[in-house]
């Protein structure tokens, strides 16, 4: 995407009724935005985006900060609609915390929904860099639980 695809989007963002999108591209660029609705409106939304823009001028365009297009973070998302749980009952220690050393199926969290507990497992070998929800909140699907760096 080039800095005017950007600009559009953002401004396209603001203007419409929607509060957040999250679109992937197929060449693995991933853009998340979404609208703080309960603040005021950022009076000059087109200078921040200059700021990100030259910050990033250095780096292609393609490859930027957000960490969300590192191809070695992999963030796993919640599948469903529920209650977050870090562990299998209160008095149990979490099933990872941050840099855990997670294989591919490992049991992450639960996520309870409709009186029923689903364990999230790891789509990935890695270390836990994040923990992006606190026990017992609720989650959207899609919402980041974790971030998880490739070995």
């Amino acid at each position: 995407m080039n800095y005017e695809d950007i600009k559009k989007l953002i401004n396209d963002m603001g203007d419409s009724k929607i509060d957040s999108i999250d679109i992937e591209f197929p060449d693995g660029i991933k853009i998340k935005m979404e609208k703080n609705t309960h603040s005021t409106i950022i009076p000059n939304i087109n200078q921040q985006v200059n700021d990100m823009v030259s910050v990033n001028t250095n780096n292609n365009l393609n490859n930027t900060v957000n960490e969300e297009l590192d191809e070695n973070i992999n963030i796993i998302k919640s599948p469903m609609v529920g209650t977050f749980y870090a562990s299998s009952s209160p008095s149990q220690s979490p099933f990872v915390k941050i840099g855990d050393k997670v294989k591919k199926g490992d049991v992450l969290c639960i996520v309870e929904a409709m009186k029923l507990m689903n364990e999230i497992e790891s789509e990935c070998d890695g270390e836990i860099i994040q923990v992006c929800v606190e026990n017992e909140n609720m989650v959207e699907y899609g919402t980041p639980l974790f971030k998880i760096k490739s070995n």
